[in-house]
């Protein structure tokens, strides 16, 4: 038999709102990248519509807006993907999930997250050695070194890491992850 106490702890702890230092980091993190990948869509858009309008109107398209398009492409989606993590944003099977007891769904959550950090620290090593086999090489029309393009896979995977750290620990302790757009 429980004690009541327990009992009542328990429900007023649960889904409380996480307010660690680490999920506090995180936030701000959260929305500096939510601002930032914001941004860089709408840089994408701005260079998109100078390359149309420079092929159809001035009949000279510029030869750099593609490829910056390109690597912006990776920044926004991956920094944004990595926010959708923490802000459980990402694919999930939540209506077969909320079917469960309490006790299995919590289980199976903290596996979810913990297999999701793995993903994470595997976008982190596989974007390092790959960055490192091209560091020589150059982008075409840009003059950037090539790595540019697998550094946002290596800062999403640490974020995404980060992000799931938090979530395992606001799991443990019967806490809920606030959205970074609350």
């Amino acid at each position: 038999m429980t004690d009541p106490h327990v009992a009542d702890h328990e429900q007023e702890v649960a889904g409380r709102p996480s307010t660690g230092l680490l999920s506090r980091i995180n936030a701000v993190i959260a929305r500096l990248g939510m601002y930032l990948s914001v941004t860089g869509l709408l840089i994408i858009v701005t260079i998109v519509f100078y390359q149309v309008f420079g092929r159809y109107v001035l009949n000279s398209s510029p030869t750099w807006t593609e490829n910056l398009a390109l690597v912006l492409i990776l920044y926004v989606t991956l920094i944004g993907a990595a926010v959708g993590v923490r802000d459980a944003g990402h694919i999930g099977m939540d209506s077969l999930l909320v079917m469960l007891p309490d006790h299995v769904r919590e289980k199976i959550e903290l596996v979810i997250h913990v297999l999701v950090a793995i993903f994470g620290v595997a976008m982190v090593y596989n974007g390092w050695i790959l960055g490192a086999s091209v560091g020589t090489v150059h982008i075409p029309n840009l003059g950037l070194p090539e790595v540019v393009r697998y550094v946002p896979l290596i800062v999403s995977g640490v974020l995404i890491v980060s992000f799931s750290i938090e979530h395992i620990i606001a799991l443990l302790r019967g806490e809920e992850v606030v959205p970074s757009w609350n």
